[in-house]
């Protein structure tokens, strides 16, 4: 279910485009309720049938926060620039970001585990390992830090919003030419490219 953002001029409904930025990204921070405070930490992901999925050691603070409170955000962004502008007050900045709203848990299935982690293998290490993860191999692996099997997350959405402020590469801070024109609205500078034009998810 995708949801409003209150900026409506930077409210992105593009489905392809956030589900094509969720699968190329590498880092997003999960937000979990904790001991007093919130606790937001990064993780490697991958974005694979619908879903986030990421994995970590058996015990820890995470999993047991995870355990305690499954409901959970997910952000993931990339900034692409600072969009200059003769008026001070007009700077901004250029980049593309999705929030995950669900209810994270812990897979129990071996098949969808061993499935998920040869999904980051490809993504993170594309072509090293020549043998793919099978569900045996995740059923045996203990870890020697904690003794524990690995710990592979599955949060499911319920609800997604992205907010994206494209720029023109001649309006960013560095380039030649920022400063000296108006900022352009919709510009070319969108999530999948880089200030030289060049894709950042292909």
């Amino acid at each position: 279910m995708m949801e409003h953002v209150s900026y409506a001029k930077r409210d992105c409904r593009d489905p392809d485009k956030i589900h094509r930025f969720l699968a190329a990204s590498r880092v997003g921070v999960v937000g979990i309720t904790g001991d007093g405070y919130p606790y937001a930490v990064p993780v490697n992901y991958v974005w694979h049938k619908g879903c986030i999925y990421f994995h970590g050691m058996g015990s820890g603070k995470k999993l047991r926060l995870l355990a305690d409170h499954p409901k959970v955000s997910f952000t993931v962004y990339r900034e692409h620039g600072t969009v200059t502008d003769p008026v001070p007050c007009h700077a901004d900045t250029s980049y593309f970001s999705v929030m995950v709203f669900g209810e994270a848990e812990r897979v129990q299935d071996f098949v969808e585990a061993a499935e998920v982690l040869q999904q980051l293998l490809e993504k993170f290490t594309p072509g090293f390992y020549k043998q793919a993860m099978s569900p045996r191999m995740v059923e045996g692996y203990r870890s020697a830090m904690d003794g524990n099997a690995v710990s592979v997350i599955r949060l499911t959405p319920v609800l997604i919003t992205a907010k994206e402020n494209a720029a023109e590469p001649e309006a960013l801070f560095g380039h030649p030419e920022a400063g000296k024109g108006e900022k352009g609205d919709g510009g070319i500078i969108g999530f999948g490219e880089s200030a030289e034009g060049v894709s950042d998810w292909v």
